[in-house]
């Protein structure tokens, strides 16, 4: 649904983070519904150029919609692990001036019912970011193996009952298939003996089975030495993630990114000498309490601005 409404989180944190160049060449590498790209198209002269992806079909229609009259845009679908591949073959590796990812889910992915990402809204329980490829999450249900979901769950959804859920699951498929949210939803509260306050006992593992069949955590690991790669010096990188499993990977890389060469501890070295990738900017951004009161989806929201030093 193209037109539906959502609300990008740190919007102007994060197109100021970029620090953009009118004549720039830029990559929104999650378009979602275009908060941040537009914001971004303001910022370019006619010589600027900017470059969108999602993999979601949805997406990359309201992209149409909204740029794709623009000569200044090009309109990707694919998924960000796709970045370095997609920017090779437009010349562009080692010369983007800025980047940006913002992972979460987004308002219309997860108000749109047949979407199947929300246990709120009854639908077919698809919640594949991608509608064009993949298995759905009533697929995957359907075969997964006890020890596969248990691990998913606990790794994905830090989710404690994973092993009654999972023995849920596989009993309950036994009969009647997996089908609709609604279904899944109330099998999940119902194996459950203990429901936390202000947060409905599906939460956890309807976001462990949206990130396995995603694979969220492999595209976001395999697309960050691209993003790195990509960028020109100078250039910088900003990441908006929404739960620590997002942010893990982007921390522990920048970090590494931004020591420099590893020398043993004991080995005299200069500090001009360490050599690093990359600098950090600033320390990690959350929104303030004015987007958090319209804006519940931001409280987990955290954004790392890095920007690279040396080819």
């Amino acid at each position: 649904m193209p037109g539906a409404a959502h609300q990008s989180v740190l919007l102007p944190e994060a197109v100021d983070a970029l620090h953009m160049q009118p004549d720039g060449f830029y990559v929104d590498g999650t378009f979602g519904r275009g908060g941040h790209a537009s914001l971004m198209l303001d910022k370019l002269n006619d010589s600027g150029r900017l470059m969108v992806m999602d993999r979601d079909p949805d997406a990359i229609a309201a992209a149409m919609e909204m740029m794709g009259g623009d000569a200044r845009v090009t309109i990707v679908h694919a998924p960000f692990s796709s970045l370095g591949e997609k920017l090779e073959s437009l010349g562009y590796m080692g010369k983007v001036d800025g980047i940006l990812f913002d992972f979460g889910v987004s308002s219309p992915q997860l108000d749109t019912a047949e979407r199947g990402f929300s246990f709120q809204r009854d639908g077919a329980l698809d919640m594949r970011m991608d509608t064009s490829r993949g298995q759905t999450a009533a697929q995957w249900l359907a075969k997964v193996k006890f020890s596969e979901l248990v691990r998913v769950l606990r790794v994905y959804g830090e989710e404690r009952f994973a092993k009654r859920i999972a023995n849920a699951v596989i009993e309950s498929r036994e009969e009647t298939p997996l089908e609709t949210t609604a279904q899944l939803s109330r099998l999940i509260s119902d194996a459950i003996p203990v429901h936390e306050r202000e947060k409905h006992p599906a939460t956890r593992s309807f976001q462990a089975i949206r990130i396995a069949i995603n694979e969220e955590l492999k595209e976001i690991t395999s697309m960050l030495p691209d993003a790195l790669d990509a960028l020109a010096v100078g250039g910088r990188l900003v990441v908006i993630s929404f739960h620590s499993l997002e942010d893990r990977p982007v921390k522990q890389l920048l970090q590494k990114e931004a020591k420099g060469d590893d020398f043993p501890p004991d080995l005299p070295i200069r500090a001009d000498q360490i050599n690093p990738r990359i600098k950090l900017i600033g320390k990690p951004v959350r929104a303030g309490a004015g987007e958090l009161k319209s804006n519940r989806r931001a409280r987990s929201a955290i954004m790392r601005v890095a920007e690279k030093v040396r080819a």
